[in-house]
């Protein structure tokens, strides 16, 4: 129940969830004390901004109730991600499911502290902004890849 999958999926969390965190503090409290636009490349920047709904600013203009219900909604995934990560056998969807555990946390940890996602990486080319996001969100997102990737593999399903 508890092997080597499990263990690395935990890993996978604490290394995700401290990556997240200790990049927001730095981008706060370091680089970011007075808040500006810093150019890296041609195509990317460090941007301080803060997210108070989800992806792309979506529900960001309701209030502060929002936040409540998106820290449980948050908090009641992680839960149900955990339970799945103690009883997978695969190796890599335990390690997905602890990125995604990891994002989810070091967001709901934001929305606590400060009210808001800290998003930092700002993205862009030829005019186009992609909306400036957080290490969380990238292990969300590579966590839902592999477990897409998973779902379309015909053997082990990492049940």
């Amino acid at each position: 129940m508890t092997g080597a999958p499990f263990r690395f999926g935990i890993f996978a969390l604490l290394v995700g969830l401290i990556i997240d965190q200790a990049s927001k503090w730095w981008i706060i409290n370091v680089t970011m004390s007075e808040p500006r636009v810093i150019f890296i490349t041609d195509f990317f920047n460090l941007v301080f901004v803060t997210n108070r709904g989800i992806s792309f600013g979506i529900f960001s203009n309701f209030g502060d109730s929002i936040r409540w219900i998106l820290i449980v909604f948050a908090i009641s995934l992680s839960i149900v991600l955990f339970i799945w990560l103690l009883r997978t056998s695969v190796r890599y969807v335990a390690f997905a499911l602890g990125m995604i555990i990891s994002g989810a946390i070091g967001n709901v940890i934001d929305r606590v502290r400060i009210g808001a996602v800290v998003d930092f990486l700002d993205f862009h080319a030829f005019g186009w902004h992609w909306p400036a996001f957080n290490v969380a969100d990238s292990a969300i997102s590579l966590g839902v890849l592999i477990l897409m990737y998973n779902s379309l593999r015909f053997e082990n399903t990492g049940r």
